[in-house]
């Protein structure tokens, strides 16, 4: 598979190339500030010990602390990582929360561990990680195969490491914790406010709705939809997907996904791959899976109207391209799945205070940033004549040169 990172630059090079942004911004933009490569020992249950690899990068805090979740996974790597860093400082930027970028990561599958051996590895990376990372340095959360309990345990164990309790030293945590309302949904929640503004631009009636990934963010998304009268015509998981061109019930399916583990052979569709979903004609496609799956084949294959891209980085510049000269609009990850972070930074703005909001106070303050990041990004596109993943990296580059700028560091 190709080189994220690589296509993290690309990206960026095109929106510098554009809007002729100064070459010394871009080039501390293209390599992050730090690395950390960590082994972690694990007394694994049958007595044996395993060291599995970390990675924390920290890619630029020009505009605050590193912001950035941590994830679980076999294929999890060093490019990999800094990529999802890179991809942070430009979507903090671009919904204007006080963030820099970063991204942490231990090659693991976790479906092989027991729950003694999820905990003991995710206290040892906090104890690694312990001297980078707080509440005014670098903030991590949860990201794929990580879960609400990982980031209690991390905050328990990074609290005893510096002698208090420390909450903001992590967000996506349970309630009881620290953990913000509305939490749960808000990558979901904030993919939704920027499909209706794109609904609005291009005068979409009643949408047919396709969204490839069925975890935390694309079954919230599925979910909402639903609610809000959209036609949800497909979804998949990692095992494959369904599809009813009339339409599915959502609620009933997470019942059936609850029951079987899979979307899988739910009744009144049919089964399709991974690889017909996102091929399949709709009016709006969302990626929220994993990164690189729409490539140029498949870019030329495409039958959606929009696509919003709900996942990091799942399109691939040559696709972008392509997608382009077929007229095929496109919300990029930057924006579309920022309601994540931005809910993240409301639950450390809580636990900095000790004052916590209702889930109608957090999606009242989340609603109003995804509106305004979607019509500033709209705008840059007009302005610049370009595609919106262009206009989104013009945007938020933009605000982090301010930043550099403001503080001497060019």
């Amino acid at each position: 598979m190709a080189n994220p990172f690589n296509a993290a630059l690309q990206q960026l090079k095109k929106a510098a190339d554009i809007a002729q942004i100064d070459a010394e911004i871009v080039e501390q933009l293209r390599q992050p500030q730090r690395e950390y490569h960590i082994a972690i020992p694990v007394r694994m249950d049958n007595g044996s010990l395993k060291i599995f690899t970390g990675y924390r990068v920290q890619h630029n805090d020009a505009r605050g602390p590193h912001k950035g979740g941590i994830r679980f996974h076999p294929k999890t790597d060093i490019n990999e990582v800094k990529a999802l860093s890179f991809w942070m400082t430009f979507k903090c930027a671009c919904v204007g929360i006080p963030y820099g970028g970063g991204k942490g990561g231990v090659t693991v599958d976790p479906k092989k561990l027991s729950i003694g051996e999820l905990e003991r590895l995710a206290r040892g990376w906090a104890r690694a990680m312990a001297p980078y990372i707080g509440p005014d340095k670098d903030i991590p959360a949860p990201d794929v195969y990580t879960t609400p309990q990982i980031m209690a345990w991390i905050m328990d164990e990074y609290s005893k490491a510096v002698g208090k309790y420390t909450p903001g030293v992590i967000t996506g945590k349970p309630l009881a914790v620290g953990g913000s309302q509305g939490r749960g949904t808000a990558t979901a929640q904030g993919g939704i406010y920027v499909t209706e503004e794109l609904i609005k631009k291009m005068r979409l009636k009643n949408p047919q709705v396709v969204v490839q990934g069925f975890g935390n963010a694309g079954s919230f998304f599925a979910k909402l939809a639903s609610k809000k009268g959209w036609k949800v015509v497909a979804v998949s998981d990692s095992k494959g997907g369904i599809y009813n061109p009339k339409g599915l019930d959502i609620t009933k399916l997470f019942a059936h996904k609850q029951k079987t583990h899979s979307v899988l052979d739910f009744p009144g569709s049919k089964n399709i791959s991974n690889t017909q979903i996102l091929t399949l004609a709709c009016d709006i496609l969302v990626p929220a899976a994993l990164e690189g799956v729409i490539t140029k084949e498949v870019a030329g294959k495409i039958k959606a109207r929009a696509i919003v891209e709900l996942a990091n980085g799942p399109t691939l510049p040559e696709a972008d391209e392509k997608l382009a000269k077929r007229g095929i609009t496109l919300v990029p990850d930057i924006l579309a799945n920022a309601g994540g972070v931005t809910v993240s930074y409301f639950e450390w703005v809580q636990n900095l205070s000790n004052y916590y909001w209702t889930e109608k106070e957090v999606f009242e303050k989340l609603k109003p940033i995804m509106v305004q990041a979607f019509n500033d990004v709209w705008s840059a596109g007009q302005k610049y004549k370009t595609d919106l993943r262009t206009g989104a990296y013009i945007h938020a580059t933009t605000r982090i040169a301010a930043a550099m700028k403001a503080r001497g560091q060019v």
